[in-house]
């Protein structure tokens, strides 16, 4: 059912997703020009741009344990996640750095990717890496000085796992997707261990299926904007089809609804949060994975980022369920 479901074309779907994020301004094939005009910016500043500041944002989730675990207001755990959430800005900045320039050439042929400042020439490759061998250092060995080794074992995990990634295991369909998934979770996981919370079963089960369901989105959107091309750009975008997407998008979608509707209804039971508060995130948090799965559907979600930040009903949600859970862990 889902191959029959109404979609864009390729090339409409690839003119709306660079024009939503900012890329609209650029022909698809002008790799020339815009490599001209971006050589304009300061090396620092193409270097920065180059580690991605607007992904830093996926690193809000070591957070989302202190949250679910209702000491979001105690202070000293919010430092600890901050300094988590540091940890992972720095080696997450050096993955994308080293990500960039084993891609650079697939890169050169994406709609958007290519206008990054290592395939657009802006840095070299050899910047690049060292500037990556950096970041991976201070973020892998920092956290064992001046945090829990726990939240060490974690960072050290994502960079390994990611790395990995980035080296041989994007080309592997379902392995792709699942390790990307899992840097999602890890980030989730190491709010916990930064500040030695219990992590719920829960917990884990929304982090998880909520980061499979993300990452699927992704890919069925790089499935529609790329076209024909996805498997020149992404190798495993030659295997997958929408109606697997589709299925993999549903089930993680369905669990993640499921696992979260029950955690909410359990968590009042073992604390003294307010029950009501906290049961109606439920409406605003179903309402959103809703509204994503609108914007995956139209081949939008190839960066998740700027789906958060620019897709106004989805930021209204968020906030909406924020505020419900927020009062919820905060009045008794």
């Amino acid at each position: 059912m889902a191959e029959q479901m109404p979609i864009r074309e390729p090339n409409e779907a690839k003119l709306a997703y660079l024009k939503r994020t900012k890329g609209g301004s650029h022909s698809i094939g002008a790799n020339t020009s815009s490599s001209d005009s971006l050589a304009k910016r300061p090396k620092l500043v193409a270097l920065l741009i180059a580690m991605r500041p607007k992904q830093w944002i996926k690193n809000v989730l070591v957070f989302a344990a202190p949250a679910a675990a209702g000491k979001i207001f105690d202070v000293k755990i919010d430092i600890e996640s901050f300094l988590a959430a540091v940890f992972f800005i720095l080696v997450s900045s050096g993955l994308y750095l080293l990500n960039d320039c084993v891609d650079i050439e697939s890169d050169r042929r994406h709609p958007k990717k290519r206008l990054r400042p290592i395939p657009a020439g802006e840095i070299s490759k050899k910047t690049a890496y060292v500037a990556a061998a950096v970041l991976l250092t201070i973020g892998n060995v920092l956290p064992f000085f001046v945090a829990r080794y726990q939240l060490g074992v974690v960072v050290v995990s994502y960079s390994v796992i990611t790395a990995a990634y980035i080296f041989y295991l994007k080309q592997e369909a379902v392995l792709d997707i699942a390790m990307v998934a899992l840097g999602f979770l890890l980030r989730a996981m190491a709010g916990g261990e930064a500040s030695n919370l219990t992590l719920s079963n829960w917990f884990l089960i929304v982090a998880s299926f909520g980061s499979l369901f993300m990452v699927t989105g992704k890919r069925y959107s790089e499935l529609i904007v790329l076209g024909e091309d996805a498997g020149r750009h992404r190798r495993t975008l030659d295997v997958y089809s929408k109606g697997y997407l589709n299925f993999i998008r549903s089930v993680s979608a369905g669990v993640t609804m499921t696992a979260y509707c029950l955690w909410a209804f359990d968590k009042p039971t073992v604390s003294n949060h307010n029950a009501l508060l906290i049961e109606i995130s439920i409406i605003p948090f179903v309402l959103a994975i809703l509204r994503y799965s609108l914007v995956i559907e139209e081949g939008m979600a190839g960066a998740p980022e700027d789906v958060v930040l620019s897709d106004k009903p989805l930021l209204l949600l968020g906030l909406l369920w924020a505020t419900a859970l927020g009062l919820g862990i905060l009045v008794l």
